[in-house]
């Protein structure tokens, strides 16, 4: 099934205002960065997240960037970070000569844990960084704890994680230093962009420094100093005047954005309650303390082998899904240029069972329906599990993260919100 019947992994949503947001820009006579609309969306990002000070720049990778610089990335120190992440999460240090330290992650979350970071720090560690996978929050008062214990710097990567929030606080906005992405993909977008969220006061001077090329160009235009000078390390972080002013439209509608994606999440959620019960597939894992943004819905199936079968199945029937990391601990790269803490068994198995759903503001009921029907008749054909006789033994409970290498099939955790 090809054309106009097939439904993508994902499609950008346009608001409708970007387009008269971005001839504004345009008759402003300022296209490059920190201009009016970057300034709309840094202020609406900081009373948002609690941030000292959001800076914007051109994509997640940008301000991972920068907070390897802030953080004092120099050779040979230890950045403990999931192996279950996009190479951004990595690259950014290993370009200051840092090492990655690759940890496991939960296996109910997909993200990592206290207990991961705490066993993986040694006298070189110098930073952490977390991901909120899909916009589940880690850990983060335990992660902070050990972190202050061993007085490393935090970085959250919450690309993923727009108005998810861990114990009602925002995500980006608890460790010293938080990123967001914009790309395409995201619930709220601009094509490509990010933001850095300084969270420590004591970082925004040098943030500010770091964003504008490692000049105090920022405080000339302040009229604070007479002439701006090449000050400190620093990089071109800025995003563009139209990227921002496109930008602006989606954060105008951000609740609305989320609510819509958040509404498709459930109504997947609910419809594979059956597959969990039948052990054809888990559904995501959502902690009571943690409150999703809808960003992405997996399934992790019974089985690795089943995983491109099930994929390829839903493309017959017109549904682009998708797997999801190759993990970075056994990527030439990761091999190069870290190391894994441990045996990260479950970022091996997730990585071979995860199947990831589409999901993007604006499908239509009918699409939704069409990509539950797609999914049931995928696991249920493909599945060995689904042509052997029902065990009649009780459903098993979910070993706590850490007591298995393999994360379960079925668990007993709260799973719908």
């Amino acid at each position: 099934m090809g054309g106009t019947d097939r439904i993508p992994f994902n499609r950008p949503h346009v608001v409708g205002e970007e387009f008269a947001y971005i001839q504004e820009a345009i008759s402003q006579g300022k296209l490059s960065g920190n201009g009016v609309f970057a300034d709309r969306c840094a202020r609406w990002l900081e009373r948002r997240t609690g941030a000292s000070r959001a800076f914007m720049t051109p994509s997640c990778t940008a301000a991972l960037e920068m907070s390897a610089t802030l953080a004092g990335i120099e050779p040979g120190d230890e950045v403990i970070m999931p192996s279950f992440t996009f190479v951004s999460t990595a690259n950014a240090f290993v370009g200051r000569g840092g090492v990655p330290v690759f940890v496991d992650v939960r296996p109910d979350t997909l993200s990592v844990s206290a207990a991961a970071v705490e066993a993986a720090v040694t006298p070189r560690t110098k930073a952490v960084v977390v991901v909120h996978y899909a916009g589940v929050g880690c850990e983060m008062d335990e992660i902070m704890a050990v972190a202050r214990t061993h007085g490393l710097l935090v970085i959250e990567d919450a690309a993923h994680a727009l108005l998810a929030r861990y114990r009602g606080r925002e995500l980006g906005g608890i460790a010293q230093l938080g990123t967001l992405s914009f790309h395409e993909t995201k619930n709220i977008h601009c094509g490509e962009g990010g933001a850095l969220l300084v969270n420590d006061p004591a970082l925004v001077q040098r943030a500010e420094i770091v964003q504008e090329k490692g000049t105090n160009r920022a405080r000339f235009f302040r009229g604070e100093v007479d002439k701006y000078t090449w000050v400190d390390t620093g990089s071109s972080h800025l995003t563009s005047e139209v990227a921002t002013a496109f930008l602006w439209a989606q954060l105008e509608r951000a609740e609305e954005l989320t609510s819509g994606r958040l509404a498709i999440w459930e109504a997947y959620h609910e419809a594979f309650e059956p597959l969990e019960a039948e052990g054809l597939a888990r559904r995501p894992v959502i902690p009571d303390e943690a409150d999703h943004n809808g960003h992405m819905y997996h399934l992790l199936l019974p089985e690795a082998e089943l995983q491109m079968p099930v994929i390829e199945a839903l493309k017959r029937d017109g549904v682009h899904a998708v797997f999801h990391y190759v993990p970075l601990h056994s990527s030439p790269a990761g091999r190069r240029y870290g190391r894994a803490n441990g045996e990260l068994t479950v970022t091996d198995d997730v990585s071979a069972r995860i199947v990831r759903l589409p999901l993007w503001y604006g499908l239509t009921d009918d699409e939704v329906e069409r990509v539950i029907r797609g999914v049931v008749n995928a696991v249920t054909t493909v599945s060995p599990a689904a042509r052997r006789p029902r065990a009649e033994s009780p459903r098993p409970e979910a070993p706590h993260p850490g007591e298995s290498g393999r994360a379960p099939l079925l668990d007993t955790t709260r799973t719908a919100r």
